[in-house]
């Protein structure tokens, strides 16, 4: 696919979201989101006739404990639940293709949607500087081909293993009448989970930032990118942002509303960066850190035009399943990929089929 000839620019640049994109990616960008859609009928399938292993611990497992903790509110994903969509592109450096084979790391642009959210199954819940931020981002390539990453504004991830991941949301449920976890929960889990207490170390040396606009969104977990001789490289990677953000102002969507406004002024732009692994750093294990010293390959600039209210159509109806790529990134060895992917699928099965509810971040009712 080296060989495919990318859209070229028009004379006649249009205005979409804010930017000037030109006429055939618009074009190119719309064909995307129904393409993202069609993919997501298949994951609804992929959910309805998977069969449980033997073993207890199942996805439904992990569904069942997220309700458990954060309540049922239908519509909405299990978890990071509360969110504002997005749109934009992302314009390839070309550096990249010395890695990997795959279309959007080719010099040129490729239209995006993507979602910005809280950590958490409660899409009401008011924001608080310390809850983990996501980004999942939805490429739209040539043909049918897809890239989707759900990222967060972490260091490193809290847990290896979607047991960890449950055991430590239970560990943090509020106590009716106390407003606050039980401590001495989180200290058993912890005690049990050391890989977990040392990511949370790492985490609370590197503080959030003031918004979503100025986090640095990590994948986290490992990847291999394949390049025209089949040679695998691990890779993680991060877009790091290129702009400060707007203090968050008063209010349960303190944090959403600065984002809107912000889009509203100016494209938000991010770096992505591709960090090359060596041989001796941990490829199935997103608690532990690759040295700081690792080579980074500045891959392009995603570019988000606008903020948009969650609704049909844009990329509320989007499951960021990480296992979507594109050829030439391939799975590492990690099992919180497949764990994702699967619990992922179910969720999407479950909200699609249930009554929706207006988003908590009403776009248009951001004042400025």
């Amino acid at each position: 696919m080296r060989g495919t000839k990318l859209p070229e620019v028009t004379r006649q640049p249009w205005r979409f979201g804010g930017a000037e994109v030109d006429r055939r990616s618009l074009l190119t960008g719309l064909a995307a989101v129904g393409a993202f859609l069609v993919v997501d009928v298949g994951a609804v399938a992929y959910a309805n006739n998977w069969l449980r292993p033997a073993a207890a611990f199942t996805r439904q497992t992990v569904i069942d404990g997220l309700r458990s903790v954060y309540g049922v509110h239908l519509g909405f994903r299990k978890n990071h639940a509360k969110g504002v969509a997005v749109q934009g592109y992302f314009d390839s450096s070309g550096n990249a293709t010395t890695l990997s084979t795959a279309s959007v790391f080719r010099a040129g642009r490729t239209p995006v949607i993507g979602r910005f959210s809280l950590a958490g199954g409660d899409p009401f819940v008011a924001d608080a500087p310390g809850t983990a931020r996501g980004l999942g981002l939805a490429f739209g390539l040539p043909g049918r081909e897809q890239w989707r990453t759900a990222m967060l504004n972490l260091p490193v991830f809290p847990d290896n293993s979607a047991q960890g991941f449950l055991g430590r949301a239970e560990a943090g449920k509020v106590v009716p009448g106390t407003g606050k976890p039980d401590p001495a929960a989180m200290a058993a889990f912890l005690g049990a989970h050391p890989e977990t207490k040392a990511a949370m170390a790492i985490i609370k040396a590197h503080p959030p930032t003031v918004g979503f606009a100025d986090s640095t969104f990590s994948g986290l977990n490992t990847f291999y990118a394949v390049d025209d001789a089949g040679v695998r490289t691990p890779v993680r990677w991060s877009f790091v942002p290129l702009q400060r953000a707007q203090s968050p102002g008063p209010g349960r969507d303190g944090l959403f509303d600065a984002l809107v406004r912000q889009a509203r002024g100016t494209p938000l732009r991010w770096r992505l960066e591709l960090v090359v692994g060596e041989p001796s750093d941990p490829l199935d294990d997103p608690t532990v850190p690759w040295p700081a010293e690792r080579r980074r390959v500045d891959a392009g600039t995603l570019t988000l035009t606008s903020a948009l209210t969650e609704a049909s159509g844009n990329a509320r109806d989007v499951n960021f399943d990480p296992l979507v790529l594109p050829n030439g990134i391939e799975p590492s060895g990690d099992p919180l990929l497949s764990a994702r992917s699967s619990v992922y699928a179910a969720s999407y099965r479950m909200r699609t089929g249930e009554p929706k509810s207006p988003s908590a971040v009403q776009v248009d009712q951001v004042r400025v």
